[in-house]
């Protein structure tokens, strides 16, 4: 049957797939290929099986993880002065640097076997999180050692004697690692790179070798100015022969000892006022030995599958968790401040154009780390999500950017003014950098989520192209003819589904028994038939054109990313053990994410090129429903987690470091923790109408309660305040005004 069928039936298709899907060129299938599926599958299947999801293990923090982070990690915090690192020193104190060596902060990734730390996902996640909340420079410096670079290259690819070498002296500091991708000509599209390698021979420690001979000029390359050993990503040449691969080999990845002559260091970049060590390197006839190729010579011109397989860890963890940081933060600072600044004579905290941003930042904060949360427990079961680390790192920055903007409407002239107690502004400048680097968020989100997560996730897109790759012709309508009727019937069944689950309002989706959230999974049971549906047509009607039509394509990633952070949401309160409290941020999380879903998919079908699909598809998912934002009463209460020193606030917020004396975190939760105890004694006043003096001269209030009052109203003065410079403090900050007008009464007389 199934060889009539194919001769019969899937020939004239099969032929038609070869010109309407879309064709992968040699890098693309590297690209698509590296990494793996997990539950963005399951979402992208339009049947969900919900217990894929339950059965993730929580991810939690071992003893001796907690202890680092509770020891070496509050130490180096309490080590950092972040304003002078950014305005005055222009890089981390000399102590901070061997603190770091010392505690094995660049080996967290390295195995205990190496020197390094060993630690999970988490615990590598938990710590540059950590970090993040007292010093986006200090976050970095230790976030890229063990991100993409080197060490992550060496642990997933390295020989055991580039193992062996290398990395006890990464994890030591010994030696000091950056990687080298980004190029003049080549940001996101790194297969237009012209920096060049050719195989050849030359002289290395005093022998002739086969080697190869480098040229490259790279440029945003952190920790380039230190550096020991640059990783190098080059397009890598053979034209004699040497390794019997051709002449044009491909993206490769090597190790090159910056000390080697021909290696230059470029004067330093500043990336947004944020004083990490980061610049451009050059090399000019360089030569090293073949085996410093990483992987050794199996792995030339497989450099570009290497590089996302890295990226896939790399890429999940260490900007989602500054981004989950400064969120955090925002939400931290924002809820106390809102408490404690008062207008006209209320706790701007009680107003309703506070209470809205403040709510939107309570549940981003929560949102976005059960997404890192989730994320993590991946990684550490030893997966490499490849398109949720393109979730991640897209939404866990563009969140960051909504939530530090909140904070800054929320604290409004005490953000703006620059200084030592401005505890906003570092993160503030941190928004561009997240957001630009590991691949700009706009190629991440109109290319890669979707167009990778399409062809990977789909249950069957991926095997179709690649039996329309074969060169034998009866081989590749057999395979093609077994994918394509499977894809058939899968997309009946979606198509009923997505039927029934619209018109029922996603009554009848499935979902697991979760209480007071089970309507909230039929829901996304329901929007995850819609979306495999909609992904069906597209490929039948736009097909290979698919790739060129970005705008569709990055709704069609928005779709698929609040699907997935939603289930983190749903995860996260399962895996705390129901809280009823934290109800409103997770009902939150779900009305604002199913009225973006559904202002995406409709968006999609505006612009869908096939109208009569379009017509269709809303038809059968009805993408103009009844979906809202969150109401006013829910946003309220979001605002009011925060706004209230509780268990659920501590929950949102997360681990922050505390402040210090230097800063304005410290006198900001000091000043917090006595407005909210003095709260009873506030309110015996307003109803008396008497000042502190005259309850206290009245026998209102004691002489103790009095003192409570006075020191509650000094740390009020502190907070509210900004900061403020002497002309020679000014001229410290700026050499200029030494010999500058000095626009003090003072400086003029």
């Amino acid at each position: 049957m199934s060889g009539f069928r194919a001769k019969t039936l899937t020939k004239p298709i099969h032929k038609w797939a070869k010109r309407a899907l879309p064709s992968l060129s040699p890098t693309e299938r590297e690209a698509t290929e590296a990494g793996e599926v997990w539950w963005e599958a399951e979402l992208f299947s339009g049947n969900p099986d919900w217990t894929k999801l339950t059965d993730v293990k929580a991810p939690l923090l071992s003893a001796r993880e907690q202890a680092f982070i509770d020891g070496p990690c509050q130490e180096l915090c309490a080590l950092i002065d972040d304003w002078k690192i950014n305005q005055i020193d222009a890089d981390l104190p000399e102590e901070v640097w061997t603190f770091l060596r010392e505690n094995r902060f660049f080996g967290i990734i390295i195995s205990e076997k190496y020197g390094g730390l060993g630690f999970s996902a988490l615990a590598h996640s938990e710590i540059v999180r950590f970090i993040s909340t007292r010093s986006v420079a200090a976050a970095v410096t230790v976030m890229v050692p063990n991100s993409l670079g080197p060490g992550e290259l060496l642990h997933m690819f390295g020989t055991d004697a580039q193992q062996d070498h290398w990395m006890p002296l990464l994890a030591s500091g010994e030696e000091l690692p950056a990687f080298g991708l980004t190029s003049n000509e080549a940001g996101s599209d790194a297969s237009a790179m012209i920096d060049d390698g050719v195989v050849e021979e030359g002289i290395w420690q005093g022998e002739k070798v086969l080697g190869i001979r480098l040229n490259w000029s790279k440029r945003y390359i952190t920790l380039a100015p230190v550096c020991t050993v640059l990783g190098l990503a080059f397009k890598l040449r053979d034209p004699d022969g040497h390794l019997g691969k051709g002449e044009d080999i491909g993206i490769t990845c090597a190790l090159v000892p910056t000390d080697l002559p021909g290696v230059e260091t470029g004067r330093r970049h500043i990336p947004s006022a944020t004083m990490f060590l980061n610049g451009p390197t050059t090399g000019k006839d360089v030569f090293i030995p073949l085996d410093h190729i990483i992987g050794g010579t199996d792995y030339a011109g497989r450099g570009w599958m290497m590089l996302m397989s890295a990226l896939a860890a790399g890429r999940g963890i260490s900007l989602p968790s500054m981004g989950c940081a400064a969120t955090a933060m925002s939400a931290h600072t924002s809820g106390a401040y809102a408490r404690i600044r008062q207008q006209f004579g209320l706790p701007i905290g009680k107003f309703g154009g506070i209470q809205e941003p403040l709510g939107r930042l309570a549940a981003n904060a929560y949102a976005m780390d059960a997404a890192r949360r989730l994320t993590c427990a991946g990684l550490d079961e030893g997966r490499s999500l490849s398109v949720i680390s393109a979730i991640m790192k897209c939404h866990a920055t563009y969140r960051m950017r909504d939530a530090v903007n909140d904070a800054l409407d929320i604290h409004s002239g005490k953000a703006v003014i620059d200084g030592p107690s401005n505890y906003l502004q570092a993160c503030y400048r941190a928004v561009p950098i997240g957001i630009t680097v590991e691949g700009a968020n706009i190629v991440t989100r109109s290319l890669i989520i979707f167009g990778q997560g399409a062809i990977r996730a789909h249950p069957h897109i991926l095997d179709e192209m690649k039996a329309l790759t074969l060169e034998d012709e009866a081989e590749s309508l057999d395979a093609f003819d077994k994918h394509f009727w499977a894809h058939v019937g899968h997309s009946v069944k979606t198509f009923f589904r997505a039927f029934g689950r619209a018109w029922t309002g996603g009554r009848i989706g499935p979902a697991p028994a979760a209480g007071p959230v089970t309507d909230i999974y039929r829901q996304l049971a329901r929007w995850s038939a819609a979306y495999a549906l909609t992904a069906d047509f597209a490929f039948l009607t736009i097909g290979g054109a698919l790739k060129r039509k970005e705008m569709l394509s990055a709704r069609m990633g928005d779709v698929l990313s609040e699907m997935y952070i939603l289930s983190a949401v749903l995860k996260r309160w399962e895996d705390e053990g129901r809280q009823k409290a934290d109800l409103p941020v997770v009902r939150y999380n779900a009305e604002r994410a199913f009225q973006r879903i559904q202002t995406a998919m409709d968006e999609v079908l505006v612009n869908f090129p096939s109208r009569w699909a379009a017509g269709l598809l809303r038809l059968v998912t009805l993408p103009g429903g009844s979906a809202r934002a969150p109401d006013d009463a829910l946003t309220e209460a979001c605002s009011d987690l925060l706004y209230e020193p509780s268990a659920s606030r501590d929950r949102i917020v997360g681990p922050v470091y505390g402040g210090c004396t230097r800063d304005g975190i410290a006198t900001l939760n000091a000043c917090f923790a006595a407005v909210t105890k003095a709260a009873p004694l506030m309110k015996k006043l307003r109803s008396a109408e008497q000042s502190p003096d005259a309850a206290l001269k009245g026998g209102i209030i004691t002489q103790v309660e009095h003192d409570q009052i006075s020191h509650m109203q000094a740390l009020t003065e502190q907070v509210v305040a900004v900061d403020d410079f002497s002309p020679e403090e000014l001229a410290q900050l700026y050499p200029a005004l030494k010999t500058g007008r000095m626009l003090t009464k003072e400086a003029a007389e």
